[in-house]
C-alpha cells in the first residue's frame, strides 16, 4: 500500500501535509487557538485538508510551548506569520495560491493579519481567508501556564497591559478591544462560528459580517445552531464540508 498523504517540510518553518505526487496543490496555512501549536489538533485538521487536495501547513506561534503546555500568545509577531504564507505559497508542491484558516484565537489571527496585510496594501495578500468562533476585536495576551477556570483561586482577569500581537516590531496600534478591520481586505472572507458557543460569542462573527456588509462587502457566514466552541463530530463534518467548498472554489 503507498501512501496518499505525503509531509514535507516547508524550510524555516515546518511540516506540512499534503497528496502524494508532485501536484501542484492550493496552500492553505492554519492558526491554532489557545491550545497551542503542540496539541496536535491543527496536524489533525492539516491531514483532513491533505486528504481532500490541499497543502495544509500548520503553523506553530505560542511562544514557549511543548508537549506539555500550549505556551503563551504574548507579543507574537504578526510579520512571521506573513512571512511563513509567502513561504508556503513559494514553496515547490504549492501551485502559488494560498490561503489561511484560523479557529478561536487562530482566527482573530487570521483576520487580524489580514486587515493590517491589506491596509499596507502588500502584493501578497492571502487567496482566501477563513475563521471559526473569531472575536471581533483584538484580545489581550494569553499564557497557558497563569490560566484558571473560573472559580479557582488562582483565577486571574486578563491583564489589558500584556498585548498578544506585534506588527512592524511594535503593538502600539493592536490594544485590546481595538475592531479588526476585516473590510480592508478585498478578498473572499468565510465566518462560522457555533451558536452555543460560551468562550467567544457568536455576536462577533455576526458583528464581523455586519461590519462587512456595512462596507459593501459580504461574508459566506455559517452558523451552527447547538454547536458549542468545540465543536460536535456532526458539526465538525458540518463545518468541514463548508470549509472545503469555500477553499475549492476560491484556491482551485
Amino acid at each position: 500500500m503507498q501512501l496518499s498523504i505525503l509531509r514535507r517540510l516547508l524550510p524555516g518553518f515546518g511540516t506540512t501535509y499534503g497528496p502524494a505526487g508532485d501536484g501542484p496543490f492550493p496552500g492553505i496555512l492554519i492558526l491554532h487557538g489557545s491550545e497551542g501549536g503542540w496539541s496536535g489538533w491543527s496536524h489533525r485538521l492539516a491531514v483532513i485538508l491533505a486528504a481532500h487536495g490541499f497543502l495544509a501547513y500548520p503553523h506553530s506561534y505560542s511562544r514557549s510551548g511543548n508537549a506539555w503546555n500550549a505556551g503563551a500568545i504574548k507579543d507574537v509577531p504578526l510579520d512571521r506569520t506573513a512571512e511563513a504564507l509567502n513561504a508556503l505559497r513559494s514553496f515547490g508542491p504549492c501551485s502559488g495560491k494560498a490561503g489561511i484558516y484560523g479557529v478561536s484565537r487562530g482566527a482573530e489571527h487570521a483576520l487580524l493579519l489580514t486587515s493590517l496585510m491589506a491596509k499596507e496594501d502588500l502584493p501578497d495578500l492571502p487567496d482566501a481567508v477563513a475563521a471559526h468562533s473569531p472575536a471581533d476585536v483584538i484580545c489581550g495576551a494569553f499564557d497557558a501556564c497563569k490560566w484558571r477556570d473560573k472559580g479557582d483561586p488562582g483565577w486571574q482577569a486578563w491583564d489589558p497591559a500584556e498585548r498578544a500581537w506585534t506588527w512592524r516590531g511594535s503593538s502600539d496600534h493592536l490594544l485590546p478591544t481595538t475592531p479588526i478591520a476585516i473590510e480592508a481586505y478585498p478578498g473572499p472572507v468565510l465566518l462560522s462560528h457555533g451558536l452555543k458557543d460560551d468562550v467567544w460569542s457568536p455576536e462577533m462573527t455576526m458583528r464581523l459580517a455586519e461590519r462587512l456588509k456595512a462596507h459593501g462587502r459580504s461574508a459566506d457566514v455559517h452558523l451552527y445552531p447547538g454547536e458549542p466552541h468545540v465543536p460536535t463530530s456532526e458539526g465538525e463534518n458540518r463545518h468541514n464540508a463548508d470549509l472545503l467548498a469555500f477553499f475549492g472554489k476560491h484556491l482551485s
